[in-house]
C-alpha cells in the first residue's frame, strides 16, 4: 500500500504537533548516528523545541564538532565569538554617538559664553539671547528665593533666642529728685520694698 503524500505545513494541533516533534526528532538523531558509523564522519545536530528545550547529538564532543566547524566558517559562529563582536560593535556605536552629542554641547557652550559666533546668523544669534535671557530670568528667581528663605531662616532664630533667654532680677535704685522727694526701689525675688520722704531739703553746715 502506498503512503499518501505528507504536506509540509505547520501542524495546529498541539498534541499531534508534539508526537510529530517527538517522532521525527529521533528519527533525524537515528540517521544521524547511522550516517557518522557507515561513513565514519564527524556529526553534530542541535535542535530546541517551541518551548525552548535543547536536543543534541553528536558523533564526538559537541565542543570539538562546532570547534572544527568555526574553522571552516569564521564568519558565522564561533563558540561565543558573535555575541562578544555584536557587543562591541553596539558600543563603538554608542561611544560614536556620545562623542558627537559631546562636541555639540561644547560648540553650543562656547556660543553661551559669547565664542565662535562668527558662523552664527541672525536668527541663531536671536535664539541664543532668548536663551540666556530665560536662563537669567531663572537664576534670579532662585536667587530671590534662597535670599528670602535665609531671612526667614534668621528670624526664626532670633525668635527662639529670644524665648530661650534666662529671666535676670532686676535692682532699681533711684536718688533724691528736685524737689526734695527721695525714692529707692529695690527688687530682690518678689519682695519690693519703698522709702518715702517729703519735706524741705536739710541743710548741712
Amino acid at each position: 500500500m502506498v503512503r499518501g503524500k505528507i504536506e509540509i505545513k505547520k501542524i495546529e494541533n498541539r498534541t499531534s504537533r508534539q508526537i510529530t516533534f517527538s517522532k521525527r526528532r529521533n528519527g533525524l538523531f537515528k540517521k544521524a548516528h547511522e550516517l557518522s558509523v557507515l561513513c565514519d564522519a564527524q556529526v553534530a545536530a542541535i535542535v530546541f523545541s517551541q518551548s525552548g528545550r535543547l536536543y543534541e547529538f553528536s558523533s564526538s564532543e559537541m565542543e570539538k564538532t562546532i570547534e572544527r566547524y568555526g574553522k571552516f566558517s569564521p564568519d558565522y559562529f564561533v563558540s561565543g565569538r558573535p555575541q562578544e563582536e555584536l557587543y562591541l560593535l553596539e558600543l563603538k556605536k554608542e561611544m560614536d554617538i556620545m562623542v558627537k552629542k559631546i562636541d555639540l554641547l561644547e560648540v553650543h557652550q562656547r556660543k553661551l559664553m559669547g565664542q565662535g559666533l562668527g558662523s552664527c546668523s541672525l536668527a541663531q544669534l536671536q535664539g541664543l539671547d532668548t536663551q540666556i535671557e530665560k536662563s537669567l530670568r531663572i537664576i534670579r528667581s532662585r536667587k530671590e528665593r534662597e535670599l528670602l528663605d535665609q531671612r526667614r531662616r534668621l528670624r526664626e532664630e532670633e525668635i527662639r533666642e529670644t524665648l530661650v533667654r534666662p529671666m535676670l532680677p532686676v535692682t532699681l535704685h533711684t536718688g533724691k529728685d528736685e524737689t526734695g522727694s527721695a525714692c529707692r526701689m529695690s527688687k530682690h525675688s518678689s519682695e519690693v520694698e519703698t522709702d518715702l520722704f517729703i519735706g524741705f531739703p536739710v541743710t548741712r553746715l
